[in-house]
Formats: C-alpha cells, sequence, structure tokens
C-alpha cells in the first residue's frame, strides 16, 4: 500500500478523533443536538460525539451575577426615582436554556429590567423605601413565573441595590423628619407638663391635709436658699405664717 494513502488515512483519522472529543468541566452540561434535533444531555467529563453529525453546546450552571442599567421610573404615587438593581440567576435546565430561548442570558437580563419597572411603577415611594425586601420577594417571584418553567433559568435573587430621589424629594423629607421630631418633643414636653402638674396637685393635697408637712417644707426652702450667700432671709414662724393668712382671710 501506497506509504502516503496511508499517512493521509492515519491525518484523517486523528483529525476526526480529535474532532470527536469534548470534555464537559464539572459546573457544565454539554447539550447534544444530532442533525439539528436534541440528542441528550451530558455530564461532566470525557465524552465523544461524531464530528459533523453533532453538535454540543456546553450550559453553565454556575450562578451569574449581573448588575442591571440604572432605570428611571415613576412610581404609583408620581415620583420620579432612579433604580439599580442587580440579579443572580442559573441555569437549572440545560435543555431548554438552549433550545426553548436564544442568549438566555440576554434573555433573562431583559426580562428582568421589564419586570423591575413594572413592579415599581405599581409600588409607593415609601413602599419602595421602607419595604424593599418585599418589593425583592415580588420581583423574584415574577422573574421564575416566566422563565423557570419554559426557559429552565432561575432568578435566585434579585436586589434593589439603590434608589436615587431628587433633589426636591430629599429636601422635602428633610423638611418632613424634622417637623415630625419637633411634632414628638412638643409631645413629650407636655405629657412632662402634665405629669409636673399632676405631682404639683398631690403634693399640695398632702400639706393642705398635714400642716407640719408645710412646716418641713418651709424649713427646707430656707436651706436651699442658705446655699445663696447673696440673699437675706428672714425666717417666719408657723404662727407668723398663720397671721399673715388669716389677714388674707379677711
Amino acid at each position: 500500500m501506497n506509504p502516503w494513502l496511508i499517512t493521509l488515512i492515519v491525518v484523517v483519522v486523528l483529525a476526526l478523533l480529535a474532532a470527536s472529543i469534548r470534555i464537559v468541566k464539572q459546573y457544565e452540561r454539554g447539550v447534544v443536538l444530532r442533525f439539528g434535533r436534541l440528542a441528550g444531555v451530558r455530564n461532566p467529563g470525557f465524552n465523544l460525539i461524531i464530528p459533523i453529525i453533532d453538535r454540543m453546546t456546553k450550559v453553565s450552571l454556575r450562578i451569574v451575577t449581573t448588575v442591571l442599567e440604572p432605570q428611571e421610573v415613576i412610581t404609583r404615587d408620581n415620583v420620579t426615582v432612579k433604580v439599580d438593581a442587580v440579579v443572580y440567576f442559573q441555569a437549572i435546565d440545560p435543555a431548554k436554556a438552549v433550545i426553548n430561548v436564544e442568549q438566555y442570558r440576554e434573555a433573562i437580563i431583559q426580562l428582568a429590567l421589564t419586570t423591575l419597572r413594572s413592579v415599581l411603577g405599581q409600588s409607593e415611594m415609601d413602599e419602595l423605601l421602607a419595604h424593599r425586601d418585599q418589593i425583592n420577594l415580588r420581583l423574584r417571584q415574577i422573574i421564575d413565573e416566566q422563565s423557570e418553567e419554559p426557559w429552565g433559568v432561575r432568578a435566585t435573587l434579585v436586589e434593589v441595590k439603590d434608589v436615587l430621589l431628587p433633589d426636591a424629594m430629599q429636601r422635602a423629607m428633610a423638611r418632613q423628619a424634622e417637623a415630625e421630631r419637633e411634632k414628638r418633643a412638643k409631645i413629650i414636653h407636655a405629657h412632662g407638663e402634665r405629669q409636673a402638674a399632676d405631682t404639683l396637685a398631690e403634693a399640695a393635697s398632702i400639706i393642705s391635709k398635714q400642716p407640719v408637712a408645710l412646716q418641713l417644707r418651709y424649713l427646707q426652702t430656707l436651706v436651699e436658699m442658705a446655699g445663696e450667700r447673696n440673699s437675706t432671709i428672714i425666717p417666719l414662724t408657723m404662727d407668723i405664717l398663720n397671721a399673715l393668712r388669716g389677714d388674707k382671710t379677711k
């Protein structure tokens, strides 16, 4: 046999063998199409396919992190906000991710953007600021409903990272917070005045029933006044106080 022919056959066989070898990594799955039809999903490791007839598409099963573009959204109470969000998703069914959708990563990102604008447009600004965890849960549920079963892609987490408010709205919220604090301060002060008045009324009732208590209070006041050395104190006895009180009564 012609040695050139043998060499050509060996080269062709080696080329076909090299074209048939596929290495699938641990975090991947290989989707094989034979004559354009699904022939199965290959597991990680060494795999052989039929050259020219088979085509393998590798799908990563790792979680993909994508930062969504900042979106300007008008909330339900007509406030324009700028929202930054991040979405985490992964392919759970490699065959569906290849067959049912073209470029599933781009598809899930566009779906997340559309869902983000829709959900935030149905929420009020206070809800967006105070109950962000509920909005994140609603976003993930809506994305999963539209992508998990038909596309084989699951959104593991959707987070609204930051909410940027207009300057005018920030100033209005600052004034509102200041007014709320002033309101609470006035209420606390009023409660303190009422408690003080109740305590004074109770003390006056006790003193009126016990004249000795008035004398003790008078002596205590003298002691407190004695601490101020720039004052002249004229002590009065209970007889004088009673006499003065009797004159006022007349």
